[in-house]
């Protein structure tokens, strides 16, 4: 199906910002780290010279990548010699901040690049819902974060910006809908490509019990902001009713159904799957030192990052003499801003843990056989 015109994946600021955040966030995958710490000790090794091929599929800046992929690096070198090459690839859509990612690659201290000289970076622009890579040519797959974003926005959403806190049940079965086929689509693809074999981990956003994707009282937060926002004329009513984030978590059945009745799909199964919560790096700081402004902060530059530019395009820039999708239109910019501040505030005015489900995933190719 053709891509939406629309960006749906969180662009990165290339702020300080955005990179602690990430990096909290980066520093939460422990559990994900060790089961492809353990897909790496597992995954069969080509014979040199064909590189041994690790994908990361969603990569951003980078920041959630680096420590899950040194890590399966000194897996391998345990199983190779030290000069059979390593070629990383890191896959995300063209309007991905790949200057960054790269900048991220040559100086970050956390990156495999500074810790093993035959190891190989490289960068594919293209949708992760099509083929990117050679079939049959992927050893280990990585992705966190990224498959809850969908490919294209189904609908607005009238009544929230994040769709299982929707009451509209037209709203809910599109973008239902979308999320089984992206789903679909990202997993028969990563079939082609997976080498007999190989394996992928995947971390994304998951559901809590009663259906909702978790972050409730960072969308409460968003949503008070928003009514006040309209009642002070900063935006227009219309404006918010076109204000939806594109992405959707899943549960179990969600996960399952491409492979259902017979446990494969595009020879992949299901190796592991498991929902689970994600540490609110915040909170705990927060637990620590007290500081709820920091903490209120902390979320609100985060959302600013990954949420606050999808919502903040809804904005009419023509109206301020700007045009089109241009981000540096000043309403934007100070809609941004004011949003920020207004989380923060509520935040910071009464501090609790954030839920976050969270879904671990780990498909495996069969194996040729004899």
């Amino acid at each position: 199906m053709r891509e939406s015109s629309i960006v749906v994946r969180p662009l990165p600021i290339g702020s300080h910002t955005y990179t602690e955040s990430s990096r909290l966030q980066a520093a939460g995958l422990r559990h994900a780290t060790s089961l492809f710490e353990e897909a790496a000790r597992n995954v069969p090794i080509p014979r040199a010279p064909q590189p041994i091929a690790i994908a990361d599929y969603g990569a951003a800046i980078g920041y959630n990548s680096l420590l899950p992929i040194s890590a399966a690096i000194a897996i391998i070198r345990k199983r190779t010699r030290t000069d059979h090459a390593i070629l990383v690839a890191h896959t995300d859509v063209p309007s991905n901040d790949f200057s960054t990612l790269f900048s991220t690659l040559s100086d970050d201290q956390d990156s495999y690049l500074t810790k093993d000289s035959a190891t190989y970076a490289s960068a594919v622009g293209r949708s992760f819902y099509t083929q990117i890579l050679p079939s049959d040519s992927i050893a280990l797959g990585w992705s966190s974060w990224a498959t809850q974003w969908l490919r294209r926005m189904p609908m607005p959403i009238p009544d929230h910006v994040e769709i299982s806190y929707s009451a509209d049940e037209e709203a809910r079965r599109g973008y239902t809908r979308q999320a089984a086929e992206d789903w679909r689509d990202f997993v028969a693809f990563r079939g082609r490509e997976l080498a007999p074999g190989g394996r992928l981990v995947v971390l994304t956003v998951g559901l809590e019990p009663d259906g909702r994707s978790g972050f409730a009282t960072a969308f409460d937060a968003i949503m008070s902001a928003l009514a006040q926002f309209v009642d002070d004329g900063l935006i227009t009513a219309n404006e918010v009713r076109n204000m939806s984030i594109p992405s959707m978590g899943r549960g179990e059945k969600d996960f399952r159904a491409p492979f259902a009745p017979s446990g494969r799909f595009e020879g992949l199964e299901i190796e592991h799957l498991e929902m689970i919560s994600g540490e609110d790096r915040f909170w705990s700081q927060f637990q620590s030192d007290k500081d709820a402004q920091a903490f209120g902060a902390n979320w609100a530059e985060f959302l600013r990052a990954s949420m606050f530019p999808i919502l903040a395009a809804a904005v009419d820039s023509e109206a301020d003499g700007t045009r089109g999708r241009d981000r540096r239109s000043p309403r934007r910019r100070q809609f941004v801003e004011q949003l920020v501040a207004s989380v923060a505030d509520q935040l910071a005015a009464a501090p609790e843990p954030m839920s976050i489900p969270l879904a671990l995933v780990v498909l495996s190719k069969r194996r040729r056989s004899a």
